[in-house]
């Protein structure tokens, strides 16, 4: 048997309908493990003597029309091993539940709160899931961003009592195909993972307000662009991608001293920018050809 040393929370987002699942763990890669989730579905948290098959299981269970509860107690009734298991699983409903088996390792346990369950097993201390539980419903935002706060109190906590290695974090909306997702990061290795969790989180906030840019220049509405392009770079300072399409959205609203300084200093950071400027027709940058003309002119 492995034995998974895990703190992770599933909840729901009344204001939203989404649901999400997070998780940090002294284990490589703990989110291709622990965390499941499906858009209009669902989503699960399976951990300690981890059976990954739970996850789906389970989804397909309350898509079929089950409640968390039952959904649950279905699966545990057909696994020998169901006393190792600790399974939370959450609907878009806001439904919850959650199993700590007898045969999980100490500190093992968890709490369940209105739409969301914190569950830990192999901890430091008794006190991590409920310090999870609290950060949760005091924490404010996005889901994305309670979760986190859930797992930096779970560390603050104690946490894993053999340390930390990887992250994860999943989130979905309240419909929509089942492949999609509105939040979806792993961190597999790292001394730290939450900080770099957190690093991702503010990444992926960065990366849909420059989707949101592109869906925008498509529309020809280019100021509104250029205020999501900005703004995406200013969450990830030294992003030369998100710099460079800064840049150009800009030169779009007609700004060309400001788009010189963003584009020359992606290129600065990697060359390979200026050489897509020539690359790109009108009809994806219509500011391309007359950035990389003031650039040949500027010298």
């Amino acid at each position: 048997m492995l034995r998974r040393g895990t703190y992770s929370i599933v909840a729901h987002d009344p204001d939203t309908g989404a649901v999400g699942v997070a998780v940090q763990s002294h284990w490589f890669n703990v989110g291709a493990v622990v965390t499941w989730a499906r858009a209009g579905v669902g989503a699960v948290a399976t951990q300690s003597i981890a059976e990954p098959a739970y996850g789906v299981r389970l989804l397909d269970r309350l898509e079929a029309g089950l409640d968390p509860q039952a959904a649950l107690d279905e699966v545990l009734a057909g696994d020998e091993q169901s006393g190792y298991r600790q399974v939370a699983v959450v609907s878009v409903s806001g439904d919850v539940a959650v199993h700590t088996g007898t045969g999980c390792i100490a500190f093992a346990g968890h709490e369940a709160g209105r739409g969301f369950s914190a569950q830990a097993n192999m901890m430091a201390s008794a006190d991590v899931w409920p310090a999870m539980a609290q950060a949760y419903e005091r924490a404010a935002g996005p889901l994305q961003r309670r979760l986190a706060a859930a797992l930096h109190a779970a560390e603050a906590a104690g946490g894993d009592v053999r340390g930390r290695q990887s992250a994860a974090m999943l989130v979905v909306a309240a419909s929509g195909e089942s492949w999609q997702w509105l939040v979806d990061v792993r961190v597999d290795d790292h001394p730290e993972p939450l900080q770099e969790l957190d690093r991702l989180l503010d990444l992926t906030d960065a990366y849909e307000l420059a989707t949101q840019g592109d869906d925008l220049t498509g529309e020809g509405r280019h100021a509104e662009a250029g205020d999501r392009y900005e703004r995406a770079s200013g969450l990830a300072p030294g992003n030369h991608e998100l710099l460079f399409w800064a840049g150009l959205a800009a030169a779009n609203n007609e700004d060309m001293p400001t788009a010189l300084t963003r584009v020359r200093e992606a290129i600065a950071l990697h060359p390979g920018w200026h050489d897509l400027l020539g690359r790109l027709t009108p009809d994806v940058a219509p500011s391309a050809g007359a950035v990389l003309e003031a650039l040949s002119t500027d010298g």
